[in-house]
């Protein structure tokens, strides 16, 4: 087969998950030394670095290299991180700066940090305004979705719409401005101002869907195989990318998690986790500790370390919000509370809050955090943390300024503002909170592969996740051991 003709498989090809995994080894700790063997034994042989923002490379490697790739991977897997960011051994005294995926060993290091189970009444006004602010944010982010910052400036700018004040849109573009950033192919047709007609799927939205399926199906005792089972059931392979695609093709080699999430996955602290974890907040009112438990069996199927400190982190500081009394920075602090604190993650959020605090522009906030985290990959979850916190810490927890300022901040931009707008719809309070301009273009009416969910009302999905709400209270305290 040609290389014209090749089916290219995004995020599972061996010669472009090495590029990933020797960066992802740099950024863990692993050996220094024996990574850079490894690195330069690739680039002998002809090996090529990761693809820069696509999920594949163009052409495949020959079958002698990517045979090649597969060694290599496995070397790296084998490879312990270095003291720094190793897990803490059992019985031994935990390691500030230390960053493990066990959730005892993350609670040990948060110490009286991690916040006392507690109970809030579900208020399904609320429930409607994070599931709106969610799709929202996703669909304002969707046709910028992998540009570079220069890029979604330029194209607001030429549209009228910077700093942005609604969806991005191509009319009035120049022909030379359109091709030099190019809309996100998949989602131009679907998500520009001029062609919304109710929300477009996205996997922003479906895995929500997942959790909310999820909990309907094994209730909340749900164990991380149950995920496993029902995305094999209702999730199409297709929908799934990075750190998630990765785990399902390891489940279908017969691999169980956790090491779903080891084995040959450089994604594994990339955002895919952290997108999931909003139904564990919303089902939690004001409990951030437990629904930070509850992300945690989720993410640990595709994710370590700070791949599930991102979702633990979400979902407590949702939880916080969905409690209705807590405003923006109480919501984030309790996100900040159920993650390691020396880790990554961590310091990579609270550096973003404190720019926001700074700084009166937000572009220099942007322009600051892109310094600090440009080399990681766009879609990694610790510059987009990093993001979530500044522009929600600078919109003060207004609704129009907290999902254009996430998705005007670049990287992962879908991701960003989905996070952003559920958690700023839920301090809204009220569907009704929201304007207009943003929901009325949705119709009532979201798209999905998932389940039975296809054409579902964000009215009828906040009664879903209210009646799930409602069972988790019931249920008895889950133990952590």
């Amino acid at each position: 087969m040609s290389p014209a003709t090749a089916l290219r498989l995004t995020w599972v090809q061996p010669e472009d998950l090495l590029g990933h995994e020797l960066r992802q080894a740099d950024e863990d700790g692993r050996d220094p030394a024996a990574v850079a063997r490894v690195r330069d034994r690739w680039r002998t042989a002809g090996g090529a670095p990761a693809p820069a923002r696509a999920g594949a490379a163009t052409n495949p490697a020959a079958p002698e290299l990517r045979a090649l790739a597969l060694r290599l991977l496995d070397e790296l897997d084998a490879l312990s991180p270095q003291d720094s960011h190793a897990d803490t051994a059992a019985g031994a005294s935990p390691d500030p700066f230390a960053e493990p995926t066990d959730l005892p060993a993350i609670k040990a290091l948060c110490g009286t940090a991690w916040p006392a189970p507690a109970t809030a009444p579900t208020d399904l006004d609320r429930l409607h305004a994070a599931w709106l602010g969610r799709a929202v944010g996703c669909l304002l982010g969707k046709p910028v979705e992998k540009l570079p910052l220069t890029g979604i400036r330029a194209l607001a700018r030429a549209t009228g719409n910077w700093p942005l004040s609604g969806y991005f849109t191509a009319r009035g573009l120049s022909p030379a401005l359109a091709a030099a950033y190019p809309w996100n192919r998949r989602s131009a047709t679907t998500s520009l101002a001029e062609n919304i007609d109710g929300m477009p799927e996205d996997d922003d939205l479906n895995y929500p869907l997942l959790n909310l399926e999820l909990l309907r199906r094994y209730g909340p005792d749900f164990t991380t195989r149950d995920v496993a089972a029902l995305w094999l059931d209702e999730l199409p392979a297709g929908r799934t990318f990075t750190a998630e695609r990765v785990a399902y093709r390891n489940l279908l080699d017969g691999v169980e998690p956790p090491l779903t999430a080891r084995r040959r996955n450089p994604f594994r602290e990339w955002i895919g986790a952290l997108i999931r974890a909003d139904v564990h907040g919303l089902t939690h009112p004001g409990d951030p500790g437990a629904a930070a438990a509850q992300a945690h069996r989720d993410a640990v199927l595709t994710h370590t370390a700070n791949g599930v400190y991102g979702a633990m982190f979400a979902a407590a500081t949702i939880a916080a919000a969905a409690g209705g009394t807590a405003d923006v920075h109480r919501a984030l602090c309790a996100g900040l509370a159920v993650v390691p604190p020396g880790s990554r993650l961590a310091r990579a959020v609270r550096h973003g809050i404190r720019l926001a605090r700074t700084h009166t522009a937000f572009d220099t906030v942007v322009d600051t955090l892109h310094a600090a985290y440009g080399t990681h990959h766009w879609v990694h979850v610790v510059p987009n943390a990093a993001l979530l916190a500044a522009a929600l810490t600078h919109a003060d927890g207004d609704f129009d300024a907290s999902v254009t300022r996430a998705v005007s901040g670049g990287w992962d931009t879908d991701s960003v503002g989905a996070t952003a707008g559920a958690v700023a719809g839920l301090l809204a309070g009220s569907a009704d909170a929201i304007d207009a301009r943003w929901t009325a273009p949705l119709k009532n009416r979201l798209a999905t592969s998932v389940a039975d969910f296809n054409g579902i009302g964000f009215d009828e999905l906040a009664h879903l996740t209210h009646q799930q709400a409602a069972r988790v209270a019931a249920a008895p305290p889950r133990l952590v051991r």
